[in-house]
Formats: C-alpha cells, sequence, structure tokens
C-alpha cells in the first residue's frame, strides 16, 4: 500500500552491527509457509523501517534502512534484531544522504526455497548520472536470517522512482511469488521466479493505455474467491484534460492480472487493505482517503463479490457508534490494514488517525478498531485506541501514522503494529480485539511496515 512518512519521526541510538541469530531448522524447498518467516523456522517475522531511515545511522550507513525483529514461539523476540541498508554485506548499492532505502518493504519466498525474502523500495536512489531512479532490491532469507541481495532490473519506462511502492502475490495462481512495483508512474508486474542472479520471469506494465493513468499506490489480497492474489492500483486518471482520484481493480488469472472495474473519489486514495469484513468469501477493499473534506478524512469500503468489487461504504468519525467527531485535518484514514483480531473468523479494520487532537494535545493521533461480522464493518462494533496506551499521553505523536494487522503470537488472532514518533508498539490480538496487555515495543520503529 502506498505510505506517507512523517517528517517529525523521532530518531534514537541504536547498537551498531547486527545481533547474532540463532540458527533454526532447515527449511524445505518450497515456498516458505509464511511470507514473513525470513529464517525459516516456522514463526513469523516483523519488517519496519528503521528510525533513522533517510539519514545516518549511528553504525555508519546512510540513505535508510529496515528494522528486522525476529519471531519465537508467543511472539517476536526484540533481542533478535538485524538492521538491513545498502552498506550491509552483499546488499547492492552505496547508501547516501540522500536515499530513502525502506521508503517502501515487503516481501515473499521469492526463489521458492523455504524462506521469506524481504523487498526494499529505495526510490530516492540515483543511479549514475540519474538521479532519483529509484530502486528495488530482494534481501534474501536463508537459515540464518536475511543476507545479501539482488537488486530488480526496472524495464525501460519504470526508471523515475522506482520502488514507490511495492506488492506481492501468487497473481497467476502457477504457486511462484509474483512481484508488483511503482515507478515512472506506472505499475509493472514482475513474475516469478526470482533468482539470486537478478534473473525473473516475464515482465509487464499494468497501465490504462492511451486513458492518461498514472499509478501511485498498490494492494494486494484475495477479492473474488477464485484462489489468485488479485491487486488494486492507487492512482489519478486524466479525464476531460482533469486529473480524477481512483482506484484501479485487477483480477489475478493463469495468464496475468486482467483489468476489472475502476471506483472514482474526490480526494486522493492514499493506502488500501483487503479483508474480508463480512465473512462472504470475497475480499473487501477499504480504501483510505484522509485529504476527503478538508482533511476530515473517510474509508471507503469496496465489497467484494465473485465478480469483483461491487457497491460500497463510507465510514468517518461521524458515522454512528464511532468515538470522536470528525475536525479539519484529522486525517482518518492515513492508514488502513485488516486482519482477524479477534478470532471469530471475521476480518476487521484498523483506521489511523494521527492527527487527531485528544484534550487539547496537538497530533496525539490514535486508531479506530472496526470489528467485522455478519453484514460488515459497522460503527457499532468500533472502539478506540488511544495514544496512551504507549505510556504518558503526550502531543506530536502521531499515534496510528503507521498500522499492520498480522498474527506473530501464533495463536489465530492478528496483533496489531502502531507507528508513532516516539515508537512503535505490538499489540496482542485477544477475543475482545487489541489489547494493551503484554504489549511489546517495537525497537527503532521509524516508519513505514512491510505490507
Amino acid at each position: 500500500m502506498r505510505r506517507h512518512t512523517s517528517a517529525a519521526l523521532a530518531a534514537a541510538l541504536l547498537t551498531a552491527g547486527l545481533t547474532p541469530l540463532a540458527l533454526s531448522a532447515p527449511a524445505s524447498a518450497a515456498v516458505a509457509k509464511h511470507y514473513d518467516d525470513f529464517n525459516g523456522d516456522g514463526y513469523r517475522d516483523m519488517a519496519y523501517s528503521h528510525a533513522y531511515s533517510g539519514v545516518s545511522g549511528p553504525g555508519g550507513w546512510k540513505g535508510g534502512a529496515v528494522n528486522v525483529v525476529y519471531g519465537k514461539a508467543g511472539g517476536l523476540d526484540t533481542s533478535r534484531t538485524q538492521v538491513v541498508h545498502q552498506d550491509s554485506a552483499g546488499v547492492p548499492g552505496t547508501g547516501e544522504e540522500d536515499d530513502m532505502f525502506g521508503e517502501s518493504v515487503s516481501s515473499a519466498d521469492l526463489n521458492k526455497d523455504g524462506y521469506a525474502d524481504l523487498i526494499v523500495g529505495n526510490p530516492m536512489e540515483s543511479v549514475g548520472s540519474t538521479q532519483y531512479r529509484g530502486s528495488v532490491t530482494i534481501v534474501w532469507g536463508s537459515r540464518s536470517g536475511l543476507s545479501g541481495g539482488t537488486n530488480v532490473t526496472p524495464k525501460s519506462g519504470a526508471g523515475g522512482y522506482f520502488g514507490r511502492d511495492l506488492a506481492t502475490g501468487d497473481f497467476n495462481g502457477d504457486g511462484s511469488p509474483d512481484l508488483a512495483a511503482i515507478g515512472g508512474e506506472e505499475a509493472w508486474l514482475y513474475r516469478g521466479g526470482f533468482t539470486k542472479s537478478g534473473t525473473t520471469g516475464s515482465v509487464s506494465k499494468i497501465d490504462k493505455t492511451g486513458q492518461g493513468w498514472y499509478s501511485s499506490g498498490l494492494a494486494a489480497g484475495k477479492v473474488n474467491g477464485d484462489g489468485k492474489t488479485d491487486l488494486v492500483v492507487l492512482g489519478t486518471q486524466f479525464i476531460d484534460n482533469k486529473p480524477v482520484p481512483r482506484i484501479w481493480f485487477l483480477k489475478g488469472t493463469s495468464g496475468g492480472l486482467t483489468s476489472g472495474a475502476s471506483k472514482t473519489y474526490i480526494s486522493d486514495p492514499w493506502t488500501a487493505a483487503i479483508g474480508d469484513f463480512n465473512k462472504d468469501g470475497y475480499g473487501d477493499i477499504a480504501v483510505g482517503l484522509p485529504d476527503n473534506n478538508g482533511g476530515k478524512g473517510i474509508v471507503s469500503v469496496w465489497r467484494g463479490t465473485s465478480s469483483g468489487p461491487s457497491g460500497s461504504m463510507t465510514y468517518n468519525q461521524a458515522s454512528s457508534g464511532v468515538s470522536g467527531s470528525p475536525e479539519a485535518d484529522d486525517n482518518f484514514g492515513y492508514a488502513v490494514s485488516a486482519g482477524d483480531t479477534n478470532g471469530d473468523g471475521y476480518a476487521d479494520l484498523v483506521v489511523g488517525v494521527p492527527n487527531e487532537d485528544v484534550n487539547g494535545m496537538e497530533d496525539q493521533g490514535g486508531v479506530h478498531v472496526f470489528r467485522g461480522g455478519s453484514g460488515g464493518l459497522t460503527g457499532a462494533r468500533s472502539s478506540w485506541i488511544p495514544q496512551s496506551v504507549q505510556g504518558a499521553a503526550a502531543s506530536l505523536e502521531s499515534f496510528g501514522y503507521a498500522l499492520r494487522l498480522r498474527d506473530v503470537t501464533g495463536d489465530g488472532k492478528a496483533d496489531l503494529g502502531v507507528g508513532a514518533v516516539s515508537g512503535g508498539l505490538l499489540l496482542r490480538g485477544s477475543a475482545g480485539g487489541p489489547t494493551a496487555t503484554g504489549l511489546t515495543e517495537l525497537p527503532e520503529m521509524g516508519g513505514a511496515f512491510s505490507d
């Protein structure tokens, strides 16, 4: 999904180098069970932009980094972390001050060796005399964790902030993960398999040819229930010479991606997530539009059907049952993520409101949780997670600027990662939804979570 990192993210000191990793049992020569299990030990790991992204890190590296926290039985092991950057051994390129390595992050077992791989976008990378051509780097998983890397070669026309956003999935259902990337204001599909020598399957441009389409963001998930991953492209289309904010659904098929319906908005779609909120077997597309109505923000949910998305609902802080009230520049919908937080089989939706003022504290922020159920999402099943769960309430925290729902504890309930200026948190899923009981502080959190 498209992300906008906060300019006010605080930096904290980091012990230089990489924490030694315990060796895991060998993985089988098949696609990893979890697309974010980088060392093949059966536990999900978490990756996110490092707090020093875009500036010099304390270990001497420059231009951004990704922090990885490895999993263990029952959750994350914050004593086992790894910092990946362009000055890491075997990772191509050289870190430079104006790089943004880690601006976008995704993962999948691209070479099907049983270990998930980390895919990192650096849209500000300059190559030779070409400024901001951008780069996408695959950092390979292994028994001992992430090690070495290979750059994805941009096609002609993809140069220009290549790696602005990333998404992975098996779009043609052949068992090999594929990669979608934004570059040159276009979306590109790289089909698997991938190799460490740099080869990939066929590469194609995803475009509304001759229709004035410009891509800015991506979201992947299963919408129409056929088992193949579908793709949603966020962007702008020029209609009658006027820019129109839109999203575009593309159906996964055995031949790749097939163009489907588009949906128009009155403000830019910043982010999207896919989840089956009414448990009908079809994924619904939740779109964050934080600039809507003077920055009050809304979330639009485009409902999934067997033929693709059709019909929609809109949610904001004026929806019945939703706490708070819509105010200019709250930016409701700045971040969204989908997952089953309470284990009832319905996907839930979390919505970040990072610029919410609370009790006179400017931009304190917070997170709304909309629980799925019969009929889909409703404000009556929503709850509010305040910034104060991380300690004393404070201004300018932008709590909820980044969100990620994934079951890292292995209990069948999605756990909630939340980004804030002073650091990130992981709230465990529970029968009542995300809970602050037993929360985990995410070390050196400073930007986007991996999709």
